[in-house]
């Protein structure tokens, strides 16, 4: 099974909880990085501890989740080797995967129910990445990264 990092703020605390309850039980080894509950918290270090997670092999992707995700998909990819995408629709979900090698998902819980959520993670999940044309673009962004 896979093995899925999470990182979340307070408004993606509910999400996140009912996805690892979810995962875990369809087997998925799970590492949550927090947060831990409801109350106000700023979101950049859970969200790099799922992509370091991804980035060091310790998990194969991350998901991370806050009100609308934007800032969880920014503060995700300031970790160098992330290529973290946000997703609150099934077609982003399977390009992000086929198209960019996107490694950690990013979902907005106040954009998606939770329904389109398991969709959406389930899709991630379970697409593969073309390569071809695309590996040569994913290699360019990697390349970016090497300049700072």
């Amino acid at each position: 099974m896979t093995r899925i990092a999470f990182g979340s703020d307070h408004a993606g605390y509910e999400l996140k909880e009912h996805l690892i309850a979810r995962l875990a039980e369809q087997g998925h080894e799970i590492i949550d990085h927090g947060t831990d509950s409801t109350a106000s918290v700023d979101y950049p270090a859970f969200c790099a501890a799922a992509a370091r997670s991804v980035r060091d092999g310790d998990a194969d992707v991350g998901i991370v989740i806050g009100g609308s995700g934007q800032g969880e998909q920014l503060a995700a990819n300031k970790v160098r080797g992330a290529r973290a995408a946000l997703c609150n629709c099934l077609y982003t979900a399977r390009m992000a995967r086929e198209h960019n090698d996107a490694n950690v998902l990013s979902i907005g819980a106040r954009v998606v129910g939770v329904g389109l959520a398991d969709e959406i993670v389930d899709l991630f999940l379970n697409t593969e990445f073309e390569g071809g044309r695309h590996q040569r673009r994913v290699d360019q962004i990697t390349e970016l990264e090497a300049e700072f």
